[in-house]
């Protein structure tokens, strides 16, 4: 996938910064995951080196047929989308975050042909690939999922300028 490899020098600002927290900072921004081994997550890396208003994250997809990581920028907008797109499944709506964006996107379609929700991650800008992972998340998920954003704009977002 394009960009999907970090540089030597990019790891070391990213364990240098961990290193100098002491404790450990909010990382899983999404968790979606089964019990048949299907998961789709978005893990908050670090701070950006090449911009003082983004974080470093990655989308990862893992299920028993396929698996894969893709990296994504976020900014506190991208962040503020996502509790709205909490709010839209929490009314029952699927959702689409970061469509139409540069870089990959995440559809959450509470109901697919499957009959159980289904991830969709999709890399049209870059890789060109779609990946669809159904998977059942637990009864609490939406309310797990706003904790986790919380936590992540509370520690990550103080960090940020611009």
């Amino acid at each position: 996938m394009k960009d999907g490899l970090r540089s030597n020098e990019d790891r070391t600002v990213l364990s240098d910064e961990r290193a100098a927290m002491g404790d450990s900072p909010p990382r899983e921004l999404i968790s979606l995951a089964d019990d048949e081994g299907n998961s789709v997550s978005v893990n908050v890396l670090g701070r950006s080196p090449r911009w003082t208003a983004g974080l470093d994250a990655e989308i990862v997809v893992k299920t028993p047929f396929v698996s894969g990581r893709i990296d994504l920028a976020l900014y506190v907008a991208r962040l503020e989308s996502w509790a709205d797109a909490l709010d839209r499944l929490d009314a029952g709506e699927d959702v689409a975050w970061m469509e139409m964006s540069r870089g990959p996107s995440i559809f959450i379609q509470l109901t697919s042909e499957r009959d159980c929700p289904e991830v969709v991650v999709e890399d049209e800008s870059g890789s060109m690939v779609t990946v669809r992972v159904p998977l059942v998340p637990p009864d609490d998920w939406i309310a797990d999922h706003r904790q986790r954003l919380r936590q992540v704009m509370d520690h990550w977002v103080p960090m940020l300028s611009g």
